[in-house]
């Protein structure tokens, strides 16, 4: 199914404040979608044939209850931890794993900093395969993002793609993205062609950082020797 909603930011004269309202909501299966011939059609004949939903008149800018929207409850949902102004030139592949994960919370926050646009934490849980929920309204490219962070001294094992791709499917998410300090193998790379997934190695991390105003660094070496000692001790 294909669900479009229809979204308005306008002035409240009640109040005089700006809001955003959902004033129109059509959906329709592939199979119809096929069997309309878009250059042709009456925009307002096709949207009554698709049982779309409005007010009479759209210039009333009346709010709608749309047909489908993003469910954004979820019982893992947990309150986010601020880590992001904090890591300053520290080593990422040596924070604490759950830091490491609000730290990529927060980074796709700013990345996905349009109105309407969440992302949310879930439940530390080392491993279990969901770390965040993006929740992005773009009509063309968003979408539910999973996300899962790896804070690794060594290269993602196509395993863990695996897992993220059958948690993508039965999360009913539209992208998985796999985060990484390290760097994915060339089996990783192979399975994650021509499937909704994303993944970027410590590097583009890095880049990422940068590009929101944020410096920071990666020093596998320096990390490894580090938790050979916490081993140790």
């Amino acid at each position: 199914m294909v669900c479009c909603n229809g979204h308005v930011v306008h002035t409240d004269p009640a109040t005089g404040k700006e809001r955003e309202d959902i004033i129109m909501s059509v959906s329709s299966n592939s199979k119809d979608l096929i069997d309309i011939q878009l250059d042709r059609v009456e925009p307002k004949a096709c949207f009554r044939k698709l049982k779309g939903v409005s007010a009479s008149k759209l210039t009333e800018l009346v709010p709608i209850n749309p047909i489908l929207k993003f469910n954004k409850s979820d019982s893992r949902f947990v309150k986010g931890e601020d880590v992001l102004d904090g890591v300053g030139e520290k080593n990422l592949a040596s924070m604490d794993w759950q830091e490491f994960e609000h730290l990529i919370r927060e980074i796709f926050e700013k990345e996905y900093s349009k109105p309407g646009a969440e992302v949310k934490i879930t439940q530390a849980s080392r491993d279990r395969g969901v770390d965040a929920i993006a929740f992005d309204p773009d009509p063309l490219h968003g979408g539910k993002y999973v996300i899962q962070a790896k804070r690794y001294t060594n290269t993602v094992d196509v395993s863990s793609v695996r897992d993220l791709y059958g948690t993508v499917m039965n999360e009913g998410a539209d992208r998985g993205i796999l985060v990484t300090t390290s760097d994915y193998g060339r089996d990783s790379i192979e399975f994650s062609k021509d499937k909704p997934l994303t993944l970027l190695n410590g590097s583009e991390l890095l880049h990422l950082l940068k590009k929101h105003g944020y410096n920071a660094k990666i020093d596998i070496k320096e990390a490894k020797k580090l938790l050979e000692e916490e081993n140790k001790n």
